[in-house]
């Protein structure tokens, strides 16, 4: 990387990509909050909210997670050649 690839990049832009890579690794708003500095977890959501998984995402990748495993456990039992 090159000093000029640098320009226009700002501190605040480092925080924003800090903070939506804990999200993203699954850390509550208390643990942003925390590592953000922010005063209250209230402050943190109105930054961030958009990056935590809904109820609907998580529910999507609960039943997906369920068949790719009931899927698995078939396929090693030898009833099928099921592959995800």
């Amino acid at each position: 990387m090159k000093a000029e690839d640098l320009v226009g990049l700002r501190l605040h832009d480092c925080r924003h990509f800090y903070a939506s890579g804990l999200i993203a690794s699954g850390c509550d708003v208390v643990t942003v909050q925390r590592a953000m500095g922010h005063a209250t977890a209230s402050t943190t959501l109105n930054t961030y909210s958009h990056l935590w998984p809904t109820a609907e995402d998580r529910t999507r990748s609960a039943a997906s997670d369920m068949m790719r495993e009931s899927l698995g456990v078939l396929a090693d039992s030898g009833r099928t050649t099921a592959v995800l």
